[in-house]
């Protein structure tokens, strides 16, 4: 499948169902912890950009620019299945919240 073929939502939607199959967690923890995969996955971002930029002593340039490129795909990925857990309607409310965002940061002359 090319990169031009991945439909998202259909590929979260996926990721979700194959998540709740594994879930060992049900209710309130569940959700939190899945919340908190975020957290994990935004300090692999952190540790890609201090190991592209050589920036842990010990370590030195361990890790690349494409590194940290995969490293926020996988938050943005992480994000929106954790929405999906939240909502089976995620598409719409990601759509809406986007729409507004866009229209307040172009109003505001960023762009």
């Amino acid at each position: 499948m090319s990169e031009r073929e991945i439909e998202v939502w259909g590929a979260v939607e996926e990721l979700w169902a194959w998540l709740e199959g594994q879930r060992t967690h049900d209710g309130l923890d569940g959700l939190l912890l899945r919340v908190l995969k975020l957290s994990e996955e935004v300090g692999e971002v952190a540790q890609a950009v201090i190991g592209a930029t050589g920036q842990n002593p010990r370590k030195g340039a361990s890790h690349s620019w494409a590194d940290v490129e995969g490293e926020l795909c996988d938050v943005v990925i992480t994000a929106l299945v954790v929405l999906r857990t939240l909502t089976p309607d995620a598409r719409a409310v990601f759509a809406r919240h986007l729409e507004r965002v866009r229209r307040r940061s172009l109003a505001s002359g960023g762009a």
